[in-house]
């Protein structure tokens, strides 16, 4: 699952930037007959699709011209509006101003890789790491250095000493029911980090596209309420409580970094689809979402429980997994020596798939690591599915 750069056109920066695992193992899943927990989709049962469909005939109609007219680059200002009160609901101050909206929170990562990390600087991440931040920053050949994840966090003495030694131009972390591995960061942890962040030159770059999905647990302030404005940038995406397919997430930035992330998007794509925007606004204003979300909340939860009773019952003993509060992941570690690549091998065979952890780690460790995902399956499913990966695991860990 690599590609050659064998055309004289390739820019050379494409060497660093390895294809989408995840992107490539769905390709294998398509066969109708093979269990995934390898993609990390919502499940499409819970999308609003009568109310988006009715926000969109009543967009039309009532804004036609407008929604099929170019926009500004900084994106609809009722949607801005919108999302800056949804911060204040949580007790985090941001003015509409401060927000930009972003083709899905991808294009954030796509644009603060541009705006903010030259080649050769220090990028520090979790470990492991979201594929989709390795993927974009990847691009513009920085020199990654993690820092390892604990059952709560961050490891916040490996944190400081690298913060120290490699003085990281950006720290990338996704503190809620973190994406690969489902950890959450506590409350303890995101204050030791912030304070730690204060005191260096390091802009911390904190990704929440699965925030509102928590489903058991107490919920914390973002760690970038804890940050001056122009020392943070924060994510989000409705790509997850509303849909994935419109492709519409924003970022919050202060006055001296916003400027740079609105250039650089101007660049991009002038800026994210109107119509889309004002479909999404129109949604917003005329439905209860916190309604929506508790529908999702519900939905996932029942799937993580029954994944995670699946897997005591049926996993052996030394398979490690997280219990995750929310999101839609569960991080899976076999003993030390095994690779989850060689299961994943036998698992295609008895027609489960998942998605070993290796691509997830940019310093060549996590062999023995794995994601499944919870939330694209129904109670049989994640049933049958665990119960075919059991018997991969007990043959494989048997000659392992």
């Amino acid at each position: 699952m690599t590609t050659s750069h064998t055309t004289p056109w390739a820019a050379s920066r494409l060497a660093a930037v390895r294809p989408s695992f995840i992107r490539e193992i769905l390709k294998v899943t398509e066969d109708p007959t093979v269990i995934s927990f390898a993609g990390g989709l919502p499940n499409p049962d819970l999308f609003p699709l009568q109310a988006i469909e009715e926000a969109a005939a009543r967009v039309l109609r009532d804004e036609g011209t407008q929604a099929l007219q170019y926009s500004t680059t900084e994106g609809f200002l009722p949607l801005r509006e919108w999302i800056a009160a949804r911060y204040a609901r949580r007790g985090v101050t941001v003015h509409p101003d401060d927000i930009l909206i972003t083709t899905g929170s991808q294009q954030g990562l796509d644009l603060i890789g541009k705006c903010f990390i030259d080649t050769g600087e220090a990028v520090m991440l979790e470990r492991p790491g979201y594929l989709g931040a390795i993927q974009a920053f990847a691009f513009m050949e920085p020199r990654f250095c993690t820092v390892p994840l604990e059952d709560d966090g961050p490891d916040i003495d490996a944190m400081a000493a690298t913060l120290g030694s490699d003085a990281p131009t950006v720290f990338y972390a996704v503190p809620n029911f973190q994406n690969p591995s489902g950890v959450t960061w506590s409350g303890e942890k995101r204050a030791a980090a912030a304070k730690l962040l204060e005191g260096s030159q390091t802009l911390f770059v904190e990704d929440d596209p699965y925030g509102e999905l928590r489903f058991s647990g107490t919920s914390h302030p973002p760690v970038g309420s804890m940050l001056a404005p122009d020392r943070r940038i924060m994510l989000g995406s409705f790509s997850k409580v509303a849909s994935p397919g419109m492709r519409v997430g924003w970022l919050v930035a202060g006055p001296a970094l916003r400027g740079h992330l609105v250039t650089a998007k101007q660049a991009a794509d002038l800026h994210t689809s109107t119509l889309t925007q004002r479909i999404l606004a129109r949604f917003l204003a005329d439905n209860d979402l916190d309604s929506h979300i508790a529908k999702i909340r519900e939905a996932y939860g029942h799937h993580a429980k029954v994944m995670i009773q699946a897997m005591e019952q049926y996993f052996p003993d030394d398979v490690k997994f997280t219990r995750p509060e929310g999101g839609m992941f569960l991080w899976v570690t076999l003993p030390q020596g095994c690779s989850s690549m060689d299961l994943f091998e036998k698992a295609i065979e008895a027609k489960v798939a998942f998605v070993p952890g290796a691509p997830f780690y940019v310093d060549g460790s996590g062999g023995n690591t794995l994601r499944v995902n919870f939330s694209n399956a129904n109670e049989a499913m994640i049933e049958e599915g665990v119960r075919r990966l059991a018997g991969c695991l007990e043959s494989y860990l048997a000659a392992c």
